[in-house]
Order: structure tokens, then C-alpha cells, then sequence
């Protein structure tokens, strides 16, 4: 397993910060697939994935700004889809590259939507990973229950039966793939304690735009025009059976996939999910 780990700088209405993002293959091939996480995770969830694509792609994974290891922002109210899109603009802009293949978990298949949906959008192809135009209250409510709330650990394994817990949706993972999601999303900090490496004012604005109703983005989905793919997870509680159905009825009209047995969302951890995602991106 071998990557780069880089950053470009970018700018919003509070200042300057760095995002940081692995790279993984060939600098100079000119096919680059973006694979961006969801709201609490980070770029290292995308390490299977991106080595298994990295012979066909340069494969890039940012820490989506307050995650992982990008800086944060000076002002909490920045925390949301606009600014994270102009982000992977200016991310693509450092590529040097006219188009992107994408893949988006959650937060980050509404960033590829959000962008895809704009006139003149680099992304020639969407993969989104368990998300759709409509994000269910029952999904808001568990996922507004901890993001935000900075909890600590002791010691390294406190942490990982935390993460074990809240991350259940993601399946039956081995212990091998649990211990790698856990080291990627925790650190010690100087009191010798261990917690989350993001920001935990990224909750703020979650928690003040969403109220007791589902959130609808049919409008911008329905303004996509590349090929999309639409993977779900048959338990998930984000992206309901109906939404799904319809999103291949709708708008790009995508293709769909379902992986049983994971709620929300897959973490292409096996050669199951990876397929998927390789079938659908090398598919003419």
C-alpha cells in the first residue's frame, strides 16, 4: 500500500486553510477518480478502494476541511456544502485535469452531487455511495446524536469499541479492517487522551439546518446529467428503498446496486463493494 500525502490551500470567508488529501498511482495519468467521505470520517476510508483502483487511476482522497488532517475553519458557520465545493474545485484546479471520476460516501455524494449538477461540471462520471436527494429525519436524528459531542478515550481500545458501536452500519468488518478505520479517525492529544480527528464544531451548522422533516434535493439531483451509479446499503436508514428506486427514474436515471447485509453506509472494504465501484468507473 503506497501513497503520497499532500495539500493544496484553499480560501473561505474566514481565511486561508489546507487540505490535506492522499494520492495514489501515476502523477501523470490523466484519468482522476476523487473520492471524497462522509460527514465524520476521513480520506484513509478509501485506502482498499484506491489501491485496487490505482493501476487504472490517479486516485485522489481529501480530508474534507476540519477532518483528518486539513486545518480547520475560523468560523464554524462555514461548515457545509458550499464551501466544501468550492474546495474540490480548487482541489481539481491543482490536479491540473479537465475532468474527475467521482465517488462520494454520504456527505461526500452530496458534495459530487452539488457539483455535478452545476453547468460545465468536470465530473464525467458519480458514484454515490448511499446517499440520495432525500436525507430521512430517522438518519439525521442518530447521526446528530454524536457528531459534535467530543467524546475521549483512556486508551486506543476504549476508542475502537466506540467506534465498533456507532459505525455498526458499516457491516460485518473484520477486526483487522475495524483496528484501520479506528487509527485513521482517533489520535492521542497532549492530556494523553484519545478522541476524534475532526473538528467537533462541524456540527454546528448540521445541527442548526435540519429540523423534524426530511431535507429534499430532488431539484439538484434531477440537474445531473453524467452517468451515475447509486450503491445502497440494504439496511441503511439514509437512503430509503423508495428514494433509490426513483433515483434510477429521475434525473441521470442511475444505475443501482445494493449490498446486503450494511446499513449506512459500505466502505468498499471488500472485493464486493470494490467491484461494484471498478465495474461501474471502467465501464465504456
Amino acid at each position: 500500500m503506497q501513497f503520497t500525502q499532500r495539500s493544496v490551500q484553499c480560501i473561505s470567508p474566514s481565511g486561508l486553510h489546507r487540505m490535506a488529501y492522499t494520492e495514489w498511482g501515476e502523477r501523470d495519468n490523466p484519468r482522476v477518480l476523487l473520492c471524497v467521505h462522509g460527514l465524520t470520517r476521513n480520506a484513509r476510508d478509501f485506502d482498499k478502494l484506491a489501491e485496487a483502483m490505482s493501476s487504472h487511476y490517479r486516485v485522489i482522497c481529501p480530508d474534507v476541511v476540519g477532518r483528518g488532517r486539513s486545518g480547520r475553519l475560523r468560523n464554524p458557520a462555514g461548515y457545509g456544502i458550499p464551501q466544501y465545493v468550492a474546495d474540490m474545485v480548487t482541489l481539481i484546479a491543482r490536479l491540473n485535469v479537465e475532468t474527475v471520476d467521482w465517488v462520494g460516501t454520504s456527505m461526500g455524494g452530496l458534495i459530487g452531487m452539488a457539483l455535478a449538477s452545476q453547468e460545465g461540471s468536470p465530473i464525467r462520471k458519480l458514484l454515490l455511495n448511499d446517499v440520495g436527494p432525500v436525507i430521512t429525519v430517522e438518519s439525521l436524528k442518530r447521526i446528530g446524536s454524536y457528531v459534535g459531542t467530543d467524546p475521549t478515550w483512556a486508551g486506543f481500545d476504549e476508542a475502537l469499541a466506540f467506534v465498533k458501536a456507532v459505525s455498526a452500519p458499516f457491516g460485518a468488518l473484520t477486526e483487522a479492517q475495524w483496528y484501520a478505520l479506528t487509527e485513521s479517525s482517533v489520535a492521542q492529544r497532549a492530556d494523553g487522551r484519545w478522541g476524534f480527528v475532526y473538528d467537533p464544531q462541524i456540527a454546528a451548522p448540521f445541527k442548526a439546518a435540519f429540523g423534524d422533516q426530511d431535507i429534499d434535493l430532488w431539484p439538484v439531483y434531477e440537474q445531473i446529467a453524467c452517468p451515475t451509479l447509486v450503491l445502497r446499503g440494504a439496511d441503511s436508514d439514509l437512503l430509503t428503498r423508495e428514494t433509490w428506486q426513483a433515483m434510477g427514474l429521475r434525473g441521470p436515471r442511475a444505475r443501482l446496486a445494493e449490498i446486503q447485509g450494511v446499513g449506512h453506509a459500505p466502505m468498499f472494504m471488500t472485493e464486493e463493494q470494490i467491484s461494484v465501484a471498478r465495474d461501474f468507473l471502467l465501464s465504456v
